[in-house]
């Protein structure tokens, strides 16, 4: 079983948040993570992931256009997505720059994917994903953390 986390990040952030993440996943055993930024994201990555968790900063209260584009490229390969499990993160540079817009419009392209989303645990934010302003601080990293766990756990479950 393999989760891929996916990012883009220019400031580093983002990707600071994405290697949390990371850590979450790699708790659970026989599930592979493969933390890659936008750039490196391919169709086999796409295709071979049981579960993708994506992050972007905050564009104009959306993710990046980078982020859209892996999710515009692969738009053919969208049937082979249903039932993955998803979930999203981000970051942004104002305490409210539209964090949760951003979060939701990475929720809205894995729905059209098909994929099964899934927000915080309830020991977390239990919210749409991990968002923070910046660097992710220590609260903030435990929780992306948990995401990453979370989603791993469930696609094992489902994937057994």
């Amino acid at each position: 079983m393999k989760v891929l986390v996916m990012y883009y990040s220019k400031t580093g952030n983002t990707k600071k948040l994405a290697e949390e993440i990371a850590k979450g996943v790699q708790e659970v055993d026989d599930v592979e993570c493969l933390l890659k930024p936008t750039s490196e994201v391919t169709k086999d990555d796409f295709i071979t992931s049981d579960g993708i968790i994506a992050g972007s900063p905050v564009y104009f209260g959306s993710m990046t256009a980078d982020l859209k584009e892996v999710f515009d490229r692969y738009v053919s390969i969208r049937k082979q997505m249903g039932d993955k499990v998803g979930a999203a993160f981000a970051t942004s540079g104002d305490e409210s720059g539209g964090k949760e817009t951003t979060l939701m419009s990475i929720i809205q392209a894995m729905l059209i994917y098909g994929m099964i989303i899934i927000g915080d645990p309830l020991d977390a934010s239990g919210h749409y994903g991990v968002a923070c302003k910046g660097a992710p601080d220590k609260e903030t990293s435990v929780n992306a953390t948990k995401l990453g766990k979370r989603l791993a756990l469930l696609v094992k479950k489902l994937r057994n």
